[in-house]
C-alpha cells in the first residue's frame, strides 16, 4: 500500500449501455434507484423497518437497530425463524403446490419439490436431528454435494435453531477437519460421494479421516447414493432409513432476530479459516430485499445459480432469500461444461430460466468454446444475468450481452460483494445504464467511498480503498470465537468497514475495482490494479483468460508477468504472445505491458470460481503457498 493509498486506474468506460425500457417497465422492482438510495442513507432504520415487515414475525421488535460501533444489532428483540418465511408462509398460503426446487444430476436425472414438499422433508429432517440430541445453540457441519438433501440439512438446522456450518464438499480432510473443531460441531451431514465430470468423487473417507479423534462430534448422519452401500461405523448413520422413520411435522423454533443461523469459514492467505457468523433476522432481510431491488426476482421467475452451497452465494442466493421470495430454483450438480459445452444453455431451454446468477469465470469459460453451442439452443427466456465473484471485464460483459441476453433484450450486470456481506455491496440496476468495466452503483442502504489510508476520498477518477461507513441487516456479527479478527476490518481505517479491494470511481459515482489491495502492481513506482491489465488482456481476441502477478525487478523495480488461456481455435506461438502485448500497450500503455507472457493450459482457481494470483506468485518466486484449501483440483 502506497502512503496515501493512491493508485493508477487506467481503463475507463468508452461506452454507456442504456438499458431495454420495456424490460426496466415491466422487471424492474425499483424504478428510481438513486432516489431509493438517497432515502435508505437519509432515514436508514426508517427505510429498514419498513422493509422488513414483509416478513413474518412472531414478536415484533422493540429497536430497529442497536450500532455500538463495530457491532451491529437489528430488529432486536424481534422473533423470528428464517425458515418459516422460505417454508411456511408460502404453505399456507396459494403457493403450496407451486415448484420451490428442481435440481438434476449430472447424469440427467431430476427431482422436483414443491414448497409443500419441500416443508415436508425439512420437517422430516428437522426431527432426524431432534432424534439425535441436536438442539437450540448446537452446530452442525454440514459436507454435502449440492443435493437437495443439501438444502434440506441446511434449512432443517435453522428450523430447529441450530446453526449450521457448511463446508463446500471437495475441501480436503485437514480443511474440514479445522471447521469442524473451531466450530465445535455436534453432528456432521455428509454424503459418501459426489459427481463431477462423469466420475464419483468419494467424500465419506474424507470425514472418517476429518472426525477420527474428536470427541466433539456425537453423529454423522450419512447420504448413500452409491449403489454398493458401504457399512456404517459406530457413530454413523444411515440418512434415508433416518428420514423413513421421522414425523413430517416440526414446529419452527421461535428466534430471537440476532440468534446465530450460520457459520461460514472463509480462508486467508496465512493462518487458520475466519468463521464469519450471521443471523435469523437482519440477513433475511437484507439478502431478500438485494434479491428483489437489485436482481428482481419474484415468485413469477424460474432462477438459477450455478454457484454451490458449499459458499456465501450459495446461502444468500441459492437457498435463503430465492424461497423467502417464493421464486422456482433451478439447482444443478456437476460441472456446467460436462458431459458438453452446450449444457448450461441446454439447461436454459429445458426449464426456461429467466434469471441468472453466476460468476465471470463462466463466462470466459463459455466464450472460449465459441458461439456455436449457442446456436443450437433456444435463450429467449433469459430476462436478467447477474455476474459476481470477481471483475468482470468488458469483454466478457459485452459478450455476454450479445449472445446470452439477444443483444440487449436481456440486462447482464456485474455486483460486488463478500462473505461477510452477505449481499451486494455495488452493483448496476436494471434501471440504471451499465458501464462496461465499472460494477456500478452503491447498494440500497450502503455508504460506501473510496478513500486513501486516512480514510479521505480520494478524487474522482483516482484509485484507493473501497470502504462501508455504516452497517447493513445483511452483515456478519462476529468472528467466530475471536472478536479481535472482525474488529480488524473496522479498525484499519477507523470508522470504516474496510474490504480489501482498491477501487475508483467516475463522476457518476459508478464504481470500478482493480483488484485487491494485496494484488496491486507496482511497475517503475505506478500503482495499477490487476483488474486493468487483466481486462486489456482478455479484450485480445485470441485470450479466455488472463492473470497477471508482480515480480521483483532489478530496475523497475517490479514487472509484470501473465498468464493467458487462448480461446479455441488459437494455438500458443512467440509471435501471438508478441501481438497480445503490444495490444495491452496499445489499450493501456507502455507501463501496464507485461514484461512476460506464459501460455497455460487453465489458471489456478478458488472452487467458487476465483483466479489464485497469489498462488501462481508464490510458484513463481518460490514462496510458500499458504492456505490453498479451497484451490479447484
Amino acid at each position: 500500500m502506497s502512503e496515501n493509498g493512491q493508485f493508477n486506474a487506467l481503463l475507463g468506460a468508452d461506452e454507456v449501455v442504456q438499458p431495454p425500457a420495456d424490460l426496466v417497465a415491466s422487471d424492474a422492482y425499483i424504478k428510481d434507484w438513486q432516489e431509493t438510495h438517497r432515502a435508505s442513507l437519509a432515514d436508514l432504520e426508517g427505510f429498514w423497518d419498513k422493509v422488513a415487515r414483509d416478513f413474518h414475525w412472531f414478536k415484533e421488535w422493540d429497536r430497529v437497530l442497536d450500532w455500538q460501533y463495530p457491532y451491529a444489532k437489528w430488529f432486536v428483540g424481534g422473533q423470528t425463524n428464517i425458515t418459516y418465511n422460505c417454508l411456511d408462509r408460502h404453505v399456507q398460503g396459494a403457493k403450496k403446490n407451486k415448484v420451490a426446487l428442481i435440481w438434476e444430476g449430472e447424469d440427467g436425472e431430476e427431482r422436483v419439490f414443491s414448497y409443500r414438499q419441500l416443508l415436508f422433508y425439512v420437517n422430516k429432517m428437522a426431527n432426524v436431528l431432534k432424534g439425535l440430541g441436536v438442539g437450540k445453540g448446537d452446530r452442525v457441519c454440514i459436507y454435502m454435494p449440492l443435493t437437495p438433501e443439501g438444502i434440506i440439512s441446511m434449512l432443517a438446522c435453522a428450523r430447529i435453531g441450530a446453526v449450521h456450518s457448511v463446508v463446500y464438499a471437495g475441501l480436503g480432510h485437514g480443511a474440514l477437519r479445522d471447521r469442524i473443531v473451531d466450530a465445535e460441531a455436534k453432528a456432521v451431514i455428509c454424503a459418501d460421494i459426489s459427481y463431477r465430470r462423469g466420475k464419483t468423487v468419494e467424500l465419506l473417507d474424507i470425514v472418517r479421516n476429518a472426525v477420527e479423534g474428536l470427541d466433539v462430534v456425537e453423529s454423522v448422519i450419512v447420504h448413500r447414493r452409491h449403489e454398493e452401500k458401504r457399512p456404517l461405523g459406530p457413530k454413523e448413520h444411515d440418512l434415508d432409513e433416518l428420514m423413513a422413520n421421522a414425523s413430517h411435522e416440526c414446529e419452527a423454533e421461535v428466534m430471537d432476530a440476532e440468534d446465530l443461523l450460520f457459520i461460514l469459514y472463509t480462508s486467508g492467505t496465512t493462518g487458520k479459516p475466519k468463521g464469519t457468523v450471521f443471523v435469523h433476522g437482519g440477513y433475511m432481510v437484507g439478502t431478500a430485499y438485494h434479491a428483489k431491488a437489485f436482481m428482481n426476482i419474484s415468485d413469477s421467475d424460474i432462477y438459477w445459480s450455478t454457484s454451490d452451497i458449499g459458499w456465501i452465494v450459495g446461502h444468500s442466493y441459492i437457498v435463503y432469500a430465492p424461497l423467502t421470495i417464493g421464486a422456482t430454483c433451478l439447482v444443478r450438480e456437476g460441472a456446467p461444461d460436462y458431459p458438453d459445452p452446450g449444457t448450461f444453455y441446454r439447461l436454459i431451454e429445458k426449464y426456461g430460466v429467466s434469471r441468472i446468477f453466476t460468476a465471470p469465470t463462466l463466462l470466459r469459460m463459455l466464450m472460449r468454446y465459441g458461439n456455436d453451442w449457442i446456436e443450437k439452443y433456444d435463450l429467449s427466456s433469459i430476462r436478467q444475468i447477474v455476474c459476481a465473484g470477481e471483475p468482470m471485464n468488458p469483454e466478457a460483459w459485452w459478450w455476454g450481452y450479445r449472445n446470452l441476453c439477444g443483444n440487449g433484450k436481456a440486462w447482464i450486470c456485474d455486483n460486488m460483494w463478500q462473505t461477510e456481506t452477505g449481499a451486494p455491496l455495488v452493483c448496476t440496476p436494471l434501471s440504471l445504464p451499465a458501464k462496461p468495466g465499472y460494477c456500478g452503483v452503491l447498494a440500497i442502504g450502503i455508504d460506501g467511498d473510496v478513500v486513501d489510508n486516512q480514510g479521505e476520498p480520494v478524487a474522482t477518477g483516482q484509485g484507493g480503498n473501497f470502504v462501508i461507513k455504516n452497517p447493513w441487516p445483511s452483515m456478519f456479527r462476529t468472528v467466530y470465537n475471536d472478536p479481535e479478527r472482525y474488529e480488524q476490518y473496522w479498525n484499519t481505517i477507523p470508522g470504516c468497514y474496510v474490504t480489501g479491494d482498491v477501487a475508483t470511481r467516475d463522476e457518476d459515482g459508478y464504481i470500478m475495482f482493480l483488484g485487491r489491495s494485496d494484488d496491486i502492481l507496482n511497475p517503475a513506482g505506478h500503482r495499477i490494479g490487476t483488474a486493468d491489465v487483466e481486462s486489456a488482456l482478455v479484450s485480445h481476441p485470441a485470450v479466455a483468460e488472463a492473470a497477471v502477478i508482480g515480480k521483483p525487478d532489478p530496475i523497475k523495480g517490479e514487472s509484470i508477468k501473465a498468464f493467458v488461456t487462448l480461446r479455441v481455435g488459437n494455438e500458443p506461438s512467440e509471435e501471438l504472445g508478441k501481438q497480445i502485448v503490444a495490444h495491452v500497450r496499445e489499450v493501456l500503455g507502455p507501463i501496464a505491458a507485461p514484461s512476460e507472457l506464459q501460455f497455460v493450459g487453465s489458471l489456478p482457481k478458488t472452487r467458487s470460481g476465483k483466479i489464485m494470483r497469489r498462488l501462481l506468485k508464490a510458484q513463481e518466486l518460490g514462496l510458500d503457498i499458504g492456505d490453498i484449501s479451497t484451490l479447484e483440483e
